[in-house]
């Protein structure tokens, strides 16, 4: 039986009121509910404070670079298909520096689930603005205003046909936890970009913001149908709406590779002659 006690209590170096708190909440209630112990977990993070939520977890974790933790997780599921693989960073990791390894997640389908903690903001850097900030933002850094258009990630993943897409909100705890039990289940690539507070750096976006707009997606609201998805995706203003916004059965990227249906991997022993025979090749 697993239990939250597994995943651990850590001190963390969060601000009191951060969005980051209800996330970890929701992903570890996830995590138990779906009776997944921490060994057959792993998470993959780049840089931010919002990649620091699996370094306050007992969880296998690879802590990669500013924007590269897609090829690493990507890697690290072709090596062993069996592991549940969870990378969890945020809007200027993912949308910024990563931008292109997110586009490419999406072209294959690679069966991961990525969280984006997503509060319109560079909170680890204290405050400059992100690609989902919103034109007109201030920061020290923009002191007349953002002059780019914000980044649309759930509209682009959309329109890529990603095989699961979602927007959760962190003040909505176990509502943004029904949502990551789906997107680990389903197979394939799964985009969850969760809005969040950032209480020292974001005066614009708060909890109370975010609480007026979120509004759950209906009950009879068709994730399958590509063309409402594109519009609810483009939706932003006094409504939000939050949920499976779109999902489709593209094979993931793992079944197009005959050799993974042998098993991991990691399982498998080298076969030193075959090995000798290509060395000898370049002779």
């Amino acid at each position: 039986m697993v239990t939250l006690e597994e995943y651990g209590n850590y001190e963390t170096a969060w601000c009191p009121g951060c969005g980051n708190f209800s996330i970890q909440k929701a992903v570890k209630k996830t995590l138990v509910a779906a009776q997944l112990p921490p060994h057959r977990v792993l998470f993959v993070s780049g840089i931010g404070q919002a990649a620091k939520a699996p370094h306050y977890m007992n969880v296998n974790l690879f802590d990669g670079l500013h924007g590269r933790s897609l090829p690493v997780a990507t890697g690290a599921k072709l090596a062993n298909p069996t592991l549940t693989i969870i990378v969890e960073s945020g809007d200027g990791c993912n949308y910024g520096e990563g931008g292109n390894h997110f586009l490419a997640a999406i072209r294959r389908n690679i069966d991961i689930t990525l969280l984006v903690h997503n509060n319109q903001v560079y909170g680890l850097t204290k405050g400059q603005a992100s690609p989902t900030s919103e034109a007109g933002f201030i920061t020290k850094a923009q002191p007349e205003g953002v002059t780019s258009a914000p980044f649309n990630p759930v509209a682009v993943a959309v329109a890529m046909k990603a095989g699961f897409v979602a927007r959760g909100f962190s003040g909505l705890e176990d509502h943004l936890s029904g949502l990551i039990k789906q997107a680990i289940a389903h197979r394939g690539f799964s985009l969850i970009d969760i809005l969040q507070p950032c209480v020292s750096f974001n005066k614009v976006n708060t909890f109370s913001w975010y609480k007026k707009r979120c509004r759950e997606l209906p009950a009879d609201y068709d994730p399958q149908n590509k063309e409402a998805a594109l519009k609810v995706a483009e939706e932003w203003g006094e409504i939000i709406p939050i949920g499976i916004i779109y999902r489709n059965n593209r094979p993931p990227f793992e079944d197009n590779l005959p050799v993974l249906q042998e098993g991991p991997l990691v399982g498998k022993q080298v076969d030193r002659k075959l090995l000798a025979n290509v060395m000898e090749s370049y002779r």
